[in-house]
Order: C-alpha cells, then structure tokens, then sequence
C-alpha cells in the first residue's frame, strides 16, 4: 500500500470517534445505571485519534522523511494547515464570546485572560494540569498531538536506523515524563507534571505507547499488498477487544474522589497499552477486509462527518454547544407543552425528552460542523498547502 493511497473508512472513524466522545461527556444520570457506566468510561474514541494519527503520519511521511529544512518546512506546513487555523478561529471565539458574555467559566479560575489565551494559541496549556481545560476545555489533547508532530520526524530517522527503536523510543519518552513528574510533582507551578495521573493522562510522554501503536500497524501496511480479504476476522476482533477493555474499566470501583478507572492504574494501563493493540486490529479490519462497518464508516455520509470531525470535537463542549444545549431545552419545553394543552399526551409520554435533546444537540452541531469544514476549514486548509507558506523563497 503506497503512502498517498487515501483510506475512506479511517476518515469515517475519526467522525465515530467525534460522536462517541459527545455521548461520554453528554452521559446523563438519569440513564440507565449500565448504560451510565459504559457511557462514563467511553475513552477509548480519544485513544483511536491518537493511534490513528500514528499511523497516518508514519505511513505518510516515514519513507521520504530527511534531516532537511526543506523537507521539514513542508512537513510543518502540512501539519499546520490540517490543525491550527481553524483551532485558532475557533479559539478566539470563544475568548471573544467570555469577554463580552461576561463568562469566566473558559478561564478554569484563573485570573489572566490574555496569558490564557497565550498559552491557548501556543498549545501550551496542555503542560500544565491547572490551565489544560482552559479555553476550548477538549482541545487540551491537541498539545498531545503536536508533541507527536514534532518529534514523528526524529523517530522515523531512528526507527531506519534500527526497528529497536520502536521498544526503545517509547520507554525513553515515558521515562522522561515519569522524571519530570518527580522533579516537579512537590513544586507548585500551575500543575506542570503534577502527577503520574496527568502524566499519563493528558501527556504525549505518558500516551507515546498510543501513537507508536499506530506507527507499528503503518510499518505492517506498508509492507501489505492490496489485496482484501471478505473474511473480517481483525475486524470483529478489534471491536470485541475494545469492547472487552470497556468492561474492564466499568468493573473498576469508583467514588467522588476517583469517578473514572482511568485515574486508576488498572484503568492506565489497560487504556494506554492494552487498548491501541485492538485498536490497532481493528484498523487494519477496516484497511484489508471486507465489512459491514467498514461499508458505513466509508460510505458518503460517513467521510463527510469524519473529514468535519475535527470541527466537531473542538465545539462540542463550549460557547456554541451551551447556546445551542439551551435551545433546544426551551425549544422542547414549549414542543411538549403544546403537545398537552393539544392533547397529544400519548405523544409526549413514549416521547424519551432527554434522547430528543440529545440526538437533536449533536445532530446540530454535526450540521454546524459540517457547514465549518465546507466554507472556512477546507478552503484554509488548501490555500495553505498551496502557498509558499514556510517555504525558503529562491532569489529571482
């Protein structure tokens, strides 16, 4: 399989990934208590953009990879062009939207607005476990993703000169993070590697193991043919295992203190490693075999949700999603009110409110999403790739 060969169905699960992650942070406790539970430890949509951005940037970039500037400004182009101007639009939205709403809630309880937005724009908000749900609170995993970004290249020129270094980065990279975790864990300086549980958590060092995951499964296509199989055996296995660490994590106690199993060490070590190996199968389902998901994750529908699932993450929690939230909350009060002073009250009881404002929400914000990625997103995202934009200028 060459580098350049575009694969439907993985931009398919980035928009599944986007969906999931909405109904774990809109899990409500009136749901059924299992349903609650398995909707409360769903991290594992999180854990397949990371593995998924391994793969792709490996089995992009690994074969041309060179220690020039050229080939790295051109990398840095692509790179920025895919993830910063929409961030950055959307950023200063929402910092726009607290200072004239009044609305402190973006600030985490911190007093500096403009330092905020600094360490926003710059992603380094993600370092620190006081400021990393600033802003757009979600988009603390995009610092995970630029750390990535910026060291893929270096592990590419390691891995051609020995595949040890597939072990070896990643033990070097969370000893690292486990290090700065002792030297700064006793310091108060806003929660930069506070703790095992941000390290592992909310950090490239602590989440490397992801990542390689999916420079592993890069490193296995390359290699493949194109042939496709009709049997889907690393399909169902992928999602049998993913769903089998998501019964691990709901059997794990929780309390007030601890109200996820990935604060636990079981839950870590289950989500980080153990969880990218069926990840991992389950990519590779989608890439060489045959299959119903496969089918719906690379159908029309399903690529325009996944290439406006980026859009989607980032506005999900925040400003638009409150606005639209309380919308829909008066929009379905006054529906159900009207249904009982018309007396269609045998409408308004089978009628679920919490699942009509629910799939309602999303099915908005996927619209808000989609219409983003059509008229501001794509468009910046190819005139940037067209440009000069970081590119040395030849002397006329």
């Amino acid at each position: 399989m060459t580098a350049k060969q575009y694969i439907p169905s993985l931009t398919g699960v980035r928009g599944l990934a986007s969906i999931l992650i909405f109904f774990h942070h809109f899990n409500q406790q009136d749901f059924p208590p299992l349903l609650f539970r398995v909707l409360n430890e769903f991290h594992f949509p999180l854990s397949m953009f990371f593995v998924l951005s391994g793969f792709l940037i490996c089995l992009r970039y690994y074969d041309t990879v060179e220690l020039s500037g050229s080939w790295m400004r051109k990398y840095l182009k692509n790179r920025i062009a895919r993830v910063y101007p929409i961030y950055l639009i959307l950023t200063i939205a929402v910092f726009l939207y607290a200072w004239i709403a009044n609305d402190n809630s973006i600030y985490n309880g911190k007093n500096s607005p403009a330092t905020l937005f600094i360490m926003n724009i710059t992603f380094l908000r993600g370092f620190f476990d006081d400021m990393k749900f600033t802003g757009i609170a979600q988009g603390w995993s995009l610092t995970v993703e630029e750390c990535f970004y910026f060291s893929a290249p270096i592990f590419f020129l390691l891995i051609k000169r020995s595949k040890v270094y597939f072990l070896v980065a990643p033990l070097v990279v969370t000893g690292v993070g486990v290090l700065l975790v002792l030297i700064f864990r006793n310091v108060d300086f806003y929660g930069f590697f506070g703790s095992f549980k941000f390290l592992f958590i909310s950090t490239f060092l602590g989440r490397t193991v992801e990542f390689f995951s999916g420079m592993v499964l890069a490193m296995i296509i390359r290699k493949a043919d194109d042939s496709v199989s009709n049997f889907s055996l690393f399909t169902w296995l992928g999602i049998i295992g993913i769903g089998c660490t998501n019964l691990i994590m709901i059997n794990q106690p929780i309390s007030a203190e601890v109200p996820f199993a990935l604060y636990q060490p079981i839950g870590i070590f289950t989500n980080n490693v153990i969880l990218p190996v069926f990840i991992c199968m389950f990519f590779y389902g989608l890439i060489k075999e045959n299959s119903i998901p496969k089918k719906i994750l690379g159908s029309k529908i399903g690529e325009l949700v996944g290439k406006s699932s980026y859009i989607l993450y980032l506005i999900h929690l925040g400003f638009i999603s409150n606005l639209t939230s309380n919308w829909l909350h008066n929009t379905a009060d006054s529906f159900y009110a009207w249904l009982d002073k018309n007396e269609y009250w045998w409408l308004s009881e089978h009628l679920n409110y919490t699942a009509l404002v629910l799939f309602s929400h999303l099915f908005i914000l996927t619209i808000i999403s989609i219409i983003l990625y059509k008229f501001i997103e794509e468009p910046i995202n190819l005139y940037i790739r067209k440009s000069n934009f970081l590119e040395k200028k030849t002397a006329r």
